[in-house]
């Protein structure tokens, strides 16, 4: 049995259900789950999984005033010893797989996007409210992907990420500013990265055809590379 660390937590967003809902879908893989809001703590202890999921909102929350009444339960800054684990994990051989929010999370630490391969630009990104998304797949762009046709999901289209220069797209949303990288997947040192910008919620998680997209990148970011076009 290989484990996953889940991280999760975070306003405006239902993460421990989402987190449940992934955590459902990779057990019949064999990948056991374990779902903790403490980061500070799970990242003290990495040494006991295979694989990082990060699916939380969690930064210093000082952008706007809206965020003023939960910055005690929920604004942070990643200590520099938890960034050292996370990039010793991923880059000894982990997997890390972002879910979401995962991408506005840490935001004083640019090599996030190293990790991670996308980073939210504040004053650029944004999204409109959620509705139904026809997805396109880039189904010649990586494993993960291969034969697996366009879908519709209710979730929200996040505009406007940076993404690493050597994160290709693999999902796509057309939208009035144009199209919108929705996932990437990379080698980082000798581990591995997929970030996914769905998964606003259970719903979305447990959609088919995204839920196929979950397993598939859980297996390639664990180097099951054989088992993942079987999903």
């Amino acid at each position: 049995m290989q484990k996953n660390l889940i991280i999760a937590g975070g306003i405006f967003h239902p993460f421990e259900e989402s987190s449940a809902a992934l955590a459902a879908q990779l057990e019949p893989l064999g990948i056991q789950s374990t779902i903790t809001m403490d980061i500070e703590g799970a990242l003290g202890g990495l040494d006991d999984y295979d694989m990082v999921t990060m699916n939380c909102l969690r930064w210093r929350m000082i952008q706007h005033e809206k965020y003023i009444p939960y910055r005690d339960e929920w604004a942070m800054e990643l200590s520099q010893a938890s960034r050292d684990a996370l990039t010793t994990f991923v880059q000894g051989g982990g997997g890390l797989l972002g879910l979401h929010t995962a991408s506005i999370c840490f935001d004083i630490w640019p090599e996030w996007k190293d990790l991670l391969g996308v980073a939210w630009q504040w004053g650029q990104s944004h999204h409109p409210e959620i509705d139904d998304i026809d997805i396109k797949v880039n189904s010649t762009a990586h494993p993960i992907v291969a034969g697996i046709d366009d879908f519709t999901v209710h979730d929200e289209i996040y505009h406007h990420l940076a993404a690493a220069d050597d994160a290709p797209g693999l999902l796509f949303a057309e939208a009035a500013e144009g199209r919108q990288p929705l996932m990437v997947a990379r080698q980082v040192g000798d581990g591995r990265s997929v970030y996914d910008a769905l998964g606003h919620g259970p719903e979305s998680v447990a959609h088919p055809s995204h839920a196929r997209l979950l397993k598939r990148s859980a297996l390639w970011l664990l180097g099951r590379d054989d088992e993942v076009r079987d999903i």
